[in-house]
C-alpha cells in the first residue's frame, strides 16, 4: 500500500480545511490564500455580478463562486479558475475534438485518433479503429471523471462490444477513438509559463499482506484515505465494474493476494474513482514540463489550468509524452494532498498570478482561517446574494490558552466570554473539558488585549465560580470569530430545551386559534357584527 503522507502544507492542515471537502476544497483553498494576504473576499450566488457572464456549472449550491479585491482591482473565481481564463478557452477545453485540433496546430503531441458523431455507423467506427491499429481507446466526447472511457481494447470484436455498450447502455452516440498509448499518466498544473504541481495518477489498487482478502484490503485502504482531505470523499469502490476487472485476471473479492503483490481494481486513473495521487514534480523531465506549458499556450485565453498527459516508455514511442486532455477548471486536491511526496502550493501560485503585488505578504499564513459554513449560511438561506468575509487580522498574531478551573461550564458564562472577546477585538473559542474545567483560547494583534482577557474570566460571578486560571502560549491555527464549543451533552440538552419551548409555543398557538374560532361562532360576535360594520364605514369616511 502506498504510504500515506500526513505532512500537509501547514497553512492547509486537515483541521483548517475540515469544512471544505469534495468539490468545495479547491475554492476554499484558493480563496483562503487571497484572504490571508489582505484581499477582500466575497462569496457569490449563481449569476451575481460578473458571474452572469462567466461560464460555470453546478453552482446552484453556494461555495464555488468567490471574488477577491485589492484597492485597484477585483477578480472573480469559479473553483480554481479565475476570470483571466476566457469562456472560449473553457469551451475548447470541454470539447475534446477542438482541444485536439488546437494542440495539433501548435505542434503538441497527441494520440492519433478522431471523433465520430451519432450519425456515423458502428461499422465505420470499427473500420477506423482497425485502420489505426489495436490497441485503442474508446470514450464518449464528454468523458468527465472517466465515465465511459474504455482503454486498451485489443481486437475488433472487443471494440464492437465496447462501442455498443457506450452507444446503447450509456446513451453516448458521439464517441472518440484514439490509439492506446501505454505508460504513466500525469496531471500537471501550469500557471503562466511555470509548472507548479504534478502528480502521477495511479489506478485504484491494493497491496497484499498475505493475510487479508481484497475486500478487507479495500476497507483498510479507505480508512487510510479518510485521513486525507482530498481522498476522504473518493473511496475505493468494490462495484460490479471492479469485480469484472479483477475477474478477468482470475481474482475475486475473497482472493488473498501475496505479500507486496499489487492488485489493480481498474485501469482508470481518476482520483474521484479511487486513484492514488503521487507527487512527481521534482522528478518530472524538462521535456514533459515544456509539453505541458506549450499545451496551455495552444489555447488562447487559457492562462492556467491542468494538463493530463501520458509519458510512454522511451523505447516504445518517439515522443516524450502525449497530451490527452486540458482542464481549465481543474481540481487541485490531489496536488495539495498527495498520498506520497510533497504537497505543492498551487493556490499561492494562482494568487501570485492574479495579484502579484501581494507575493511578499506572509502575515498569519499558518495562523488564521475562516468558518466556511458560517460564511455560506446566508447564501444557502437565500437571504443575500453576496457575503463578505471578516478581514484577516493584519499584523502579528498573539494567542494564549486559558484553562479555567471551577464551576464554569454554564453556557451563559461561555456566551458572556464571547461578548468580552468581541469587545477586545479578539478571536478564539471556549471548549468544555471532561473534568469540568474549560479551555478558552483568545488571539489578536494586540498582546495587551490578549493578556487583559484573563481578567474577564473572573468577572461573571453569577454564572461561574472560578477557582484558578492557568495560562499558556497557543500555537495552533485560529478561526476568525469566537466559537462556543459546547460539549455534546450540553448541545443535546439545549436542543431538548428548544424543542420543549417550541412544543409549548405550538400548543399555545393551537389553543388561541381554537378559542378564536369558538369566539367567531359565538352569539355575541354575530350580534355585534352590524356595529363593527358601521364602525368600519365611519373610519373609512373619516
Amino acid at each position: 500500500m502506498v504510504e500515506n503522507n500526513t505532512e500537509w502544507l501547514p497553512h492547509l492542515s486537515s483541521e483548517i480545511v475540515s469544512d471544505a471537502h469534495g468539490n468545495l476544497l479547491d475554492a476554499y483553498a484558493v480563496s483562503l490564500e487571497g484572504w490571508r494576504r489582505g484581499l477582500k473576499l466575497r462569496w457569490h450566488v449563481k449569476d451575481s455580478e460578473k458571474f452572469s457572464d462567466m461560464y460555470t456549472w453546478f453552482v446552484d449550491r453556494p461555495g464555488q463562486l468567490f471574488s477577491l479585491s485589492s484597492k485597484d482591482k477585483t477578480h472573480y473565481f469559479f473553483r480554481t479558475r479565475g476570470d483571466k481564463v476566457s469562456n472560449e478557452a473553457v469551451e475548447i477545453g470541454k470539447d475534446k475534438e477542438r482541444t485536439k485540433q488546437a494542440l495539433m496546430k501548435a505542434g503538441v503531441p497527441v494520440p492519433e485518433g478522431r471523433q465520430f458523431s451519432g450519425e456515423e455507423t458502428n461499422e465505420t467506427i470499427t473500420e477506423y479503429a482497425s485502420a489505426i491499429g489495436f490497441p485503442v481507446v474508446l470514450k464518449p466526447t464528454d468523458g468527465s471523471f472517466g465515465r465511459g472511457v474504455i482503454s486498451n481494447i485489443t481486437s475488433a470484436g472487443e471494440f464492437e462490444h465496447s462501442l455498443g455498450y457506450l452507444r446503447t447502455e450509456l446513451n453516448e452516440p458521439n464517441v472518440i477513438v484514439e490509439r492506446y498509448i501505454p505508460g504513466n499518466e500525469y496531471r500537471i498544473y501550469v500557471v503562466g509559463d511555470q509548472v507548479v504541481g504534478a502528480i502521477n495518477r495511479i489506478p485504484p489498487n491494493v497491496v497484499g499482506d498475505g493475510v487479508n482478502n481484497i475486500k478487507t484490503l479495500i476497507e483498510e485502504k479507505n480508512e487510510e484515505r479518510s485521513l486525507n482531505p482530498r481522498l476522504v470523499s473518493c473511496p475505493v469502490s468494490l462495484n460490479q465494474e471492479s469485480l469484472d476487472f479483477i475477474g478477468r485476471k482470475g481474482y475475486t473479492a475473497n482472493t488473498v493476494p501475496e505479500k507486496e503483490e499489487q492488485v489493480f481494481l481498474s485501469d482508470k486513473t481518476n482520483i474521484s474513482l479511487g486513484g492514488d495521487p503521487i507527487d512527481v514534480l521534482d522528478e518530472l523531465p524538462i521535456k514533459i514540463k515544456d509539453i505541458a506549458v506549450n499545451a496551455l499556450k495552444a489555447v488562447p485565453g487559457l492562462d492556467h489550468g491542468a494538463v493530463d498527459l501520458i509519458m510512454p516508455p522511451a523505447h516504445l514511442n518517439k515522443e516524450a509524452g502525449y497530451v490527452i486532455e486540458l482542464n481549465p477548471t481543474s481540481q487541485i486536491g490531489g496536488i495539495l494532498y498527495p498520498m506520497k511526496g510533497k504537497p505543492r502550493d498551487v493556490p499561492a501560485a494562482i494568487i501570485d498570478y492574479y495579484f502579484p503585488e501581494t507575493k511578499d505578504i506572509t502575515f498569519n499564513k499558518t495562523k488564521t482561517y475562516f468558518d466556511f459554513h458560517d460564511v455560506l449560511d446566508p447564501l444557502r438561506a437565500r437571504d443575500v446574494d453576496i457575503t463578505t468575509v471578516t478581514p484577516s487580522p493584519s499584523g502579528e498574531i498573539h494567542a494564549k490558552k486559558y484553562t479555567v478551573i471551577g464551576n464554569v461550564q454554564e453556557l451563559g458564562y461561555h456566551r458572556g466570554l464571547r461578548k468580552q472577546a468581541f469587545e477586545r477585538y479578539l478571536h478564539g473559542f471556549v471548549m468544555n473539558l471532561e473534568n469540568g474545567d474549560i479551555d478558552v483560547v483568545v488571539a489578536g494583534t494586540d498582546p495587551e488585549m490578549v493578556d487583559d482577557f484573563k481578567n474577564a474570566l473572573w468577572e461573571d460571578e453569577e454564572r461561574a465560580q472560578v477557582v484558578e486560571v492557568q495560562e499558556s502560549i497557543y500555537e495552533e491555527p485560529i478561526k476568525v470569530g469566537f466559537e462556543v464549543k459546547a460539549d455534546l451533552k450540553t448541545q443535546i440538552e439545549e436542543l431538548k430545551k428548544y424543542r420543549q419551548e417550541l412544543e409549548v409555543t405550538e400548543y399555545d398557538l393551537k389553543k388561541a386559534e381554537k378559542e378564536n374560532r369558538k369566539y367567531l361562532k359565538s352569539l355575541s360576535w354575530k350580534a355585534t357584527m352590524p356595529i363593527r360594520m358601521m364602525g368600519a364605514i365611519f373610519k373609512r369616511f373619516k
